[in-house]
C-alpha cells in the first residue's frame, strides 16, 4: 500500500467535496473543505516528502466559466512538482499531451473512453497514440446499482453500462499503466470503505490500483489494507488533516510504510 495524495480543484479553488453532489448546472457541489491556498502549495508539500502518484482532478467541465481558472491552478501544481502528479478531468486525445508537457506524469481519463455508456475502444486507441500506455491512467470510478458496481462518468453523475468485473479489469489493463477508482457513493463522506469493491480489486491486483472513497479513520485504513490484500494504494481526502479532517497526514505516511499507529 502507498499513500496517493489528491488535489481536487473546483471553481478555481482547492476543495474536498461529497462526490455524488457535483453538478455542472451552476457549478455547484456540497463542500467539505475549501481554501484560498494555491494548488501549487499542496504540490510542493507532497514533493518535499517525495510522494509520487497523486492526482489532480479538474472538477469543472470544459466550457464552464470556471474551467480556465481551475486549469490554471492545476498547471501551477504540475509545474511545482514535475513528474510527481497525475491529472484528470476533461482529458482527451487532443489535450492529453499538453498536460504531460506541463509536468504531469500521467493523464487520467474517464468520459472520453466511456462515451455513450460503453468502452469506446476507438477513443482509447487515440489516447494510446497520443500519450502511450505507460502514461495513461483509466479512471474506473463507480457507483453501486442492482448489487453491481457500474462505471460512472461526467463528474460521476452518469451511469454507464460497464460493470466492474475481473474480466473488464483484465481487458482494460492492456491499455493503461494504472487504474484510479473512486467509490463514489462514499466519496467525501469519511463513513467507511466499500468493502466488497476493495476486496474485488485486491483479488485482481495485476497493475497498480488506487482506491479512493470513504476512508475516515485508521480502522478504515486497516480494513482496506486487509480486504485489499495490501495490493491497493489509497487516497484520503476529506478525512485528512490537510483538508480539515482528523487523520494526521504524517501518521498516514507512517501507517502505509508499515509503522502501525
Amino acid at each position: 500500500m502507498e499513500f496517493r495524495p489528491c488535489i481536487d480543484i473546483h471553481n478555481g479553488k482547492v476543495k474536498q467535496i461529497v462526490g455524488g453532489s457535483l453538478k455542472d448546472d451552476d457549478n455547484k457541489a456540497k463542500e467539505n473543505f475549501t481554501t484560498d491556498v494555491d494548488a501549487s502549495f499542496f504540490a510542493e508539500y507532497y514533493k518535499k516528502d517525495g510522494i509520487k502518484g497523486g492526482h489532480i482532478i479538474l472538477l469543472n467541465p470544459v466550457g464552464s466559466e470556471y474551467y480556465e481558472a481551475t486549469k490554471e491552478q492545476a498547471v501551477h501544481a504540475l509545474m511545482a512538482y514535475p513528474g510527481g502528479l497525475q491529472i484528470g478531468g476533461g482529458i482527451n486525445d487532443g489535450n492529453a499531451a499538453y498536460f504531460l508537457e506541463q509536468g504531469a506524469s500521467h493523464v487520467i481519463v474517464t468520459s472520453f473512453v466511456f462515451s455513450d455508456g460503453r468502452v469506446n475502444y476507438q477513443n482509447l486507441e487515440k489516447l494510446l497514440a497520443a500519450v502511450g500506455r505507460e502514461r495513461l491512467v483509466l479512471d474506473l470510478s463507480c457507483r453501486k446499482r442492482d448489487n453491481s458496481y457500474y462505471i460512472v462518468t461526467d463528474r460521476w453523475q452518469k451511469f454507464t453500462e460497464e460493470k466492474i468485473t475481473l474480466e473488464l479489469l483484465d481487458k482494460l489493463s492492456g491499455f493503461a499503466d494504472e487504474f484510479l477508482i473512486h467509490a463514489v457513493d462514499v466519496e467525501g463522506k469519511a463513513s467507511g470503505i466499500e468493502t466488497e469493491l476493495a476486496a474485488m480489486l485486491g483479488e485482481w491486483g495485476k497493475i497498480p490500483v488506487t482506491y479512493a472513497g470513504g476512508v475516515g479513520s485508521f480502522e478504515d485504513l486497516r480494513r482496506l489494507k486487509e480486504v485489499g490484500m495490501d495490493r491497493l494504494h489509497v487516497t484520503i481526502g476529506s478525512a485528512l488533516d490537510l483538508f480539515g479532517g482528523t487523520m494526521g497526514y504524517r501518521k498516514v505516511l507512517e501507517f502505509v510504510k508499515g509503522e502501525e499507529v
